[in-house]
């Protein structure tokens, strides 16, 4: 399927796409802030600069877009039709980056935990978001705070 959109269009929609302040980031912040925790945003001073920084804790939160961070085995995460090479080496890099700037936080001593957009789907997201208080107060390092495994997720949303 040819895209709707002449490639102007295109380039404006993306270029609306935000890196800071997104919806699922201020899901977290808030549910953070209300559980008492406080922390400082986007700090340039450390690798990859984390959406949240909790200094109290030594930890850092990135919260990941599926689709920009391909995220796998998620349903929020499709490999555009259209310029499929640029697409696939685009992901292949942000995931590349990401590993990069986790071992990087990690050398430092910060435990890192990572949030995807889709743990913060209105049937998962009080279970995610309790996972995170959980995490950072009792500084873990989870592999991931899924609430849920995918493959009992997708069959969840079917129901």
């Amino acid at each position: 399927m040819s895209d709707t959109m002449t490639r102007e269009q295109r380039h404006y929609c993306m270029s609306r796409i935000r890196g800071k302040d997104t919806r699922p980031e201020m899901v977290v912040r808030r549910w953070l802030h209300s559980e008492g925790f406080r922390y400082s945003l986007h700090s340039r001073r450390l690798p990859g600069c984390p959406d949240i920084v909790l200094r109290r804790y030594h930890t850092v939160i990135f919260i990941n877009g599926c689709f920009w961070h391909g995220h796998p085995g998620c349903d929020k995460f499709r490999m555009p039709r259209s310029n499929v090479e640029f697409w696939q080496e685009k992901i292949r890099r942000n995931k590349e980056r990401d590993a990069q700037e986790v071992a990087a936080l990690e050398a430092l001593g910060w435990n890192v935990i990572v949030v995807w957009e889709c743990e913060l789907s209105r049937w998962a997201r009080d279970l995610t978001l309790r996972n995170l208080v959980d995490a950072v107060r009792r500084n873990i390092e989870p592999e991931s705070i899924h609430p849920i495994p995918l493959s009992v997720r997708k069959l969840s949303l079917k129901e």
